[in-house]
């Protein structure tokens, strides 16, 4: 089984499943054929090729419909037919256009406990809404923002003493843990959907 990771910054996640991968903590997952991005900057374009992964940069034109973006992601991934798609800090809403090729099989990471702060600086929302608990959420994709079906979910307590950045890298570590917990359940298909509710049975 095949799994492509989209990016748009850093890579922290991408860069936890690939060390995953090669650990050989994927019982399913055979290649990462590529990871993708949609920032010719991204820090995680250059750990990838460090790392032996091929890498695309796919950008979005000023006025480009988002029909005509998706078209040009989807040529490179029809090229590699991976079974799972990771949005791992992708910051672009896939439509309904890619979706109705990869529906199902395309999760994402996002930095809260959804339905709570949905969308970007997620934890930045949370810290100055004085939250005493918040997380990450692994989650199917679909045409909303952040509001699939939630796969997995971990709770960062925030403490006393937090800053803004302590209290981020502790809910980064927590999305690092709970990412390849996720892929290793979809490509297993060791779980069961009913409407929303997603039961993981491992």
């Amino acid at each position: 089984m095949k799994i492509a990771i989209f990016i748009s910054g850093s890579g922290t996640n991408m860069q936890q499943i690939i060390e995953n991968f090669k650990s050989g903590y994927f019982s399913k997952i055979d290649e990462i054929p590529f990871v993708l991005s949609d920032n010719p900057n991204a820090l995680g374009l250059e750990k990838a090729q460090k790392q032996g992964i091929k890498t695309f940069v796919v950008q979005k034109e000023k006025k480009e419909k988002r029909a005509s973006f998706e078209e040009k992601i989807l040529k490179i991934v029809n090229q590699f037919s991976p079974q799972i798609i990771v949005l791992a800090g992708f910051m672009r809403i896939i439509s309904s256009f890619f979706l109705k090729n990869y529906k199902g099989k395309i999760i994402n990471i996002h930095p809260s406990l959804l339905p709570s702060f949905r969308g970007v600086n997620a934890q930045q929302q949370a810290f100055d809404y004085g939250v005493k608990i918040s997380g990450c959420t692994t989650h199917f994709v679909d045409e909303s923002l952040d509001g699939g079906p939630i796969i997995l979910q971990s709770f960062v307590e925030r403490k006393n003493n937090d800053t803004f950045e302590t209290f981020k890298q502790r809910i980064l570590k927590e999305e690092h843990k709970i990412l390849s917990k996720t892929i290793e359940i979809v490509s297993t298909e060791t779980y069961k959907q009913s409407e929303r509710y997603v039961k993981v049975e491992i």
